[in-house]
């Protein structure tokens, strides 16, 4: 199935002041592989904490995809099959000097 028939709904916040790096990462990373996003921003701290409370979702962005839950932005990377870093993972290289 083509990615262009697909809808994926993206929760993420949006508030003033505050707007989710994540999300907004979600956001693009969708739209670079061409699906339908249905975008609903969560605009107060009480629309995050009752979005949380029935979804089960510990964190945001929460994206659904065809109905079906995928997760987290982490999570999208590895639904559509990017490499996505380990938090336990190095995130740099020791450097050796020689004199």
């Amino acid at each position: 199935m083509s990615n262009l028939s697909r809808t994926a709904v993206l929760y993420r916040m949006v508030m003033p002041g505050q707007i989710c790096p994540w999300g907004l990462r979600a956001r693009y990373l969708l739209k670079g592989r061409g699906y339908a996003i249905d975008d609903r921003g969560l605009t107060t701290r009480d629309a995050v904490e009752a979005f949380k409370a029935e979804r089960g979702g510990k964190s945001l962005p929460q994206i659904f995809i065809d109905g079906v839950r995928i997760g987290g932005y982490d999570d999208l990377r590895r639904y559509l099959g990017l490499k996505v870093r380990e938090p336990e993972s190095l995130t740099y290289t020791p450097m050796r000097w020689s004199y």
